[in-house]
């Protein structure tokens, strides 16, 4: 895999300055993965200052010792070779403290395989002069200063600086803390997620004692804030094994402290409909929306869909029912997603997807009404979300087949009606005209009769036209609005009525 030529122009600028530059952290492990980096990051013994001077392009905004430089709009940080001070929030040093040495940069590093870096340039005689304590092999199995240089990579382009171990963990496939665990999640307690999440990324296990320390100390995460928490849980959910990342949290006793709602469903039998328990049919569901490369918002919408179950179950064993968890679960969804500091739009996404999950598609009764008024609340854009959450909801309760016959039929209704109005504002009269056929003033009854007239819209859209509209609006104008609203209610009531019963039957 070729590095950017950007990202050599700065180490060849950096060693013709006279200083050390070496790629670090992520991008070394994922350049060993053969995985292409997302972003570089140089460290080096330079001080900030003497990094700006090479690099006027450049700013300098931290008081950790990172420089972030402009290469060719690529944008690279480099860090000065640090050792962190005491942690007084579990999250930031206090202070830094610069080194000269290498080694003591990467000792205060996470984990292992994010503790090394690479000289791009080097022969491995011409590093091993230079820096023979820092191309040293470490484990805790071997004495300090201990050797083996087959676990060295060596080519005629970069060599490996690995003072612990992180060679032996990649190709063994272990997370494992650098030095002490304990120490290393009391510095910062975000690393017990990122360990989860890297174990999930990768397909790693976690090494036992890290996995101990993590188990031991996982209310440190409450320290954290929700945005970072929610960066770490977004980069779990969003990988290829996103279920196992939700496990392994479960596992170590992390996902009762970030999202209590999800694990009230742990061990909550269902009814005789569903053959696993709610959590495990949650991630069940989330497990397909990964496996099919979805979206965010269906991904979380397929975790949460049925968050709501455990407070709406009433009864036990086959004949137990959760009457309205879905109408629970979107509130406890918006509830979650803005603890985790969501943007808004996504918080509104994913709380309507579970608000309609239980949408109702019998191909005998459903009719195009219904679909229409369901477009209505959902909208036109959030359809295909839906009805993957849908797909998703059914795989997660055991079905062999994702999409039957049905709903394909219920996928061919909404592409017939989605240019039918399904909006006040798609009808051929608006508030004005209201006002003006019947000679009224700006107020309630204006809104009451427009929503009056869609809703007969919603039923027959060929009824959307601007005499059969005014008609109807001198006819709705000699009834209270009370009695207008009291009509709506009732259509309304018309329309869910099939669906009611039909969730009935299964208990939900």
């Amino acid at each position: 895999m070729p590095i950017p030529s950007q990202v050599i122009s700065v180490l060849e600028k950096l060693k013709a300055a006279g200083f050390e530059a070496y790629p670090v952290g992520g991008c070394a492990r994922d350049f060993l993965l053969g995985r292409e980096p997302k972003d570089w990051d140089i460290a080096t013994n330079a001080k900030p200052e003497e990094i700006q001077k090479v690099f006027p392009k450049s700013f300098y905004e931290n008081k950790f010792g990172t420089v972030t430089v402009l290469a060719d709009e690529m944008k690279i940080q480099i860090t000065t070779y640090r050792v962190d001070e005491k942690y007084s929030d579990k999250r930031h040093p206090d202070s830094v403290k610069f080194t000269a040495n290498l080694k003591e940069d990467l000792a205060r590093r996470d984990f292992t395989i994010n503790a090394m870096a690479l000289d791009i340039f080097s022969h491995p005689e011409q590093i091993s002069a230079r820096h023979p304590e820092q191309v040293s092999v470490c484990h805790p199995e071997r004495s300090e200063g201990s050797r083996d240089s087959s676990l060295i990579a060596q080519n005629d382009r970069y060599k490996i600086i690995d003072p612990f171990g992180g060679q032996d963990d990649l190709k063994n496939k272990i997370i494992r803390a650098v030095g002490n665990p304990k120490q290393r999640f009391s510095e910062d307690a975000l690393r017990l997620m990122r360990a989860v999440r890297f174990a999930t990324q990768l397909n790693f296990l976690i090494n036992k004692e890290t996995l101990e320390a993590i188990k031991e100390m996982n209310k440190e995460i409450s320290f954290i804030s929700g945005e970072r928490v929610r960066d770490e849980f977004v980069k779990i959910i969003m990988s290829d094994r996103a279920a196992e990342g939700i496990e392994l949290l479960r596992e170590t006793g992390i996902l009762s402290i970030i999202l209590p709602e999800v694990m009230e469903g742990y061990g909550v039998g269902q009814n005789k409909h569903h053959i696993y328990t709610v959590y495990e049919h949650n991630l069940r569901a989330l497990r397909y929306s990964a496996e099919n490369k979805l979206s965010l918002v269906v991904r979380l919408a397929s975790l949460l869909h049925d968050v709501g179950k455990p407070r709406s179950k009433r009864g036990d064993g086959p004949d137990s029912t959760f009457y309205s968890h879905d109408v629970i679960g979107a509130k406890m969804t918006e509830k979650i997603m803005r603890r985790l500091k969501f943007p808004n739009e996504e918080i509104a996404k994913v709380s309507l997807l579970v608000r309609y999950h239980l949408f109702y598609y019998n191909v005998d009764e459903v009719t195009p009404s219904s679909v229409r008024r369901l477009i209505k609340n959902v909208g036109l854009e959030n359809m295909d979300d839906l009805i993957n959450v849908r797909i998703a909801d059914r795989i997660g309760s055991g079905v062999p087949k994702a999409e039957p016959y049905k709903l394909r039929h219920f996928r061919y209704m909404v592409d017939k009606v989605s240019k039918d109005p399904i909006s006040v504002k798609m009808l051929k009269i608006d508030g004005n005209d209201v006002m003006s056929i019947l000679g009224i003033q700006p107020g309630p009854k204006v809104g009451i009769i427009l929503n009056a007239l869609f809703s007969e819209v919603l039923d027959d859209p060929k009824h959307n036209e601007r005499e059969y509209l005014e008609k109807r609006a001198l006819e709705l104008d000699k009834m209270s609005v009370s009695e207008i609203a009291e009509m709506i209610k009732k259509g309304e009531e018309r329309i869910q009525l099939l669906e009611s019963e039909e969730r009935r039957k299964f208990k939900v």
